[in-house]
């Protein structure tokens, strides 16, 4: 079987790391920083449906080449929907995911449904045509930090049906619940069956 060669875009190695150890040997997966490319993609849309295409149809413009991308939000249901699509810049554009879970947390303070949801939303451009993917992980935002594994909002992301913290558990634990490995499993068993139809 021929195994595709797929554009991340995206510059965040966690990443990276994570969607490899749900891809296995199917895809051939390269990072913007191995295709040469140096760019922040920029992400000025409401949706994480608008920036996960804003993203890969950059980074298709400039290559021509199969790219996907993805956008993940934490969406707390007390807070309207918030972080959402500005997860990753909620206390400023400083990407600072300490002050961010800081707000997070103040913002939470008076409210007793701490209920919330990572979505992921995969970009896949594929022999030019567009193909979305989603995935979902519920659960609840706890008080208090804990763990350091994993990055961005994991150390107070508690999935449902389990007892740890997202940066308590490791990829493989992770993995059994994670919003984006759910995005990229569909993702894969889209390129597998491309592959075994163009066997």
């Amino acid at each position: 079987m021929h195994k595709p060669t797929l554009i991340f875009a995206t510059n965040n190695q966690h990443k990276v790391d994570e969607i490899n150890s749900v891809i296995g040997n199917h895809v051939h997966v390269i990072t913007l920083k191995d295709a040469g490319i140096d760019i922040d993609i920029p992400e000025p849309h409401p949706t994480l449906e608008a920036n996960a295409t804003e993203k890969s149809t950059t980074i298709h413009r400039i290559t021509g080449k199969n790219v996907f991308s993805e956008d993940t939000g934490l969406e707390v249901f007390a807070l309207n929907g918030e972080p959402g699509v500005k997860s990753a810049r909620y206390a400023g554009d400083q990407k600072d995911f300490q002050a961010n879970i800081d707000t997070l947390i103040f913002n939470l303070q008076d409210k007793n449904n701490r209920s919330a949801q990572f979505r992921t939303v995969v970009s896949l451009i594929w022999n030019n045509k567009e193909y979305q993917f989603e995935g979902i992980c519920k659960g609840s935002i706890s008080t208090t930090q804990s763990g350091n594994r994993g990055f961005g909002y994991d150390p107070v992301f508690i999935p449902d049906g389990a007892s740890l913290s997202f940066a308590e558990m490791t990829m493989e634990e992770k993995n059994k619940y994670s919003h984006r490995k759910k995005a990229i499993v569909q993702l894969v068993d889209f390129l597998k069956q491309y592959a075994d139809e163009s066997n």
